[in-house]
């Protein structure tokens, strides 16, 4: 009976095992989409965890954040569903920047407004993860986007004469260039070579205490148009039909 009782300890040992294998696998395939959009998740829990201590600097920074992050995967959700991207967007987002901008921030109008946009974003969360996967094309289009984001941060900064910003963003950017430079190539030799050309003029541009504004806003500004070039190609694929 001994004996008995040590082998179905044993065989349970292996089956619970078995499962929590199971679960990690199921965990480390989760869908690059599913996985993008959860990342996203934590820069609204930052504004809001800001707004609950008062500090509406901190929490201005952390929307700049969601704003840059958003933007890099908003195309999930605009395909999925146009309600729900045109709520989190147009009403909540526009809601939320407007009150940060305000010359005094409410805080408590504005935390609530925060608590209700990540109810809202956590229900775009569960419909993506109960969705049927979208077109491997949109991937791409999402990966450009994500890694195209900081560029923003460039022109951003250059105009408003932060320099430290425009550098930062710029090396965000710059960091992030090799995880998908084979996705331009593939699809324009002469894009890769012209944004890689730019790239090198950027960095150099920056490299002085007080940059030239124009000269450097013009080099982004000439890599943004051969990126979207390239994006709004992929994305056009990726709606089409098979």
């Amino acid at each position: 009976m001994k004996l008995a009782r040590l082998i179905c300890f044993a065989l349970l040992a292996s089956l619970a095992g078995a499962g929590h294998a199971q679960k990690a696998a199921a965990a480390d395939t989760e869908r690059f989409e599913v996985s993008s959009i959860k990342a996203v998740r934590p820069t609204l829990v930052n504004t809001i965890n800001a707004l609950k201590k008062g500090d509406a600097a901190a929490a201005q920074a952390a929307f700049d954040a969601y704003d840059s992050a958003w933007n890099g995967i908003e195309v999930y959700i605009n395909t999925r569903d146009k309600s729900m991207y045109g709520e989190l967007e147009q009403t909540w987002q526009s809601k939320i920047a407007k009150e940060l901008n305000a010359p005094t921030v409410d805080i408590a109008a504005t935390l609530a407004d925060a608590q209700m946009m990540l109810a809202r974003f956590d229900d775009a969360i569960a419909m993506v993860e109960k969705g049927a996967p979208l077109n491997p094309l949109f991937d791409d289009v999402a990966r450009l986007r994500i890694v195209r984001a900081p560029l923003r941060g460039v022109t951003s900064g250059l105009k408003a004469g932060d320099f430290a910003k425009a550098r930062t963003a710029y090396s965000a950017f710059d960091d992030k260039w090799d995880s998908i430079e084979d996705l331009i190539k593939a699809r324009s030799q002469d894009a890769y070579t012209a944004i890689e050309k730019d790239m090198i003029q950027i960095e150099k541009a920056l490299m002085p205490e007080k940059p030239d504004v124009d000269s450097t806003t013009a080099l982004v500004k000439d890599i943004m148009d051969k990126y979207n070039a390239v994006v709004s190609d992929i994305t056009k694929e990726a709606w089409t039909p098979k």
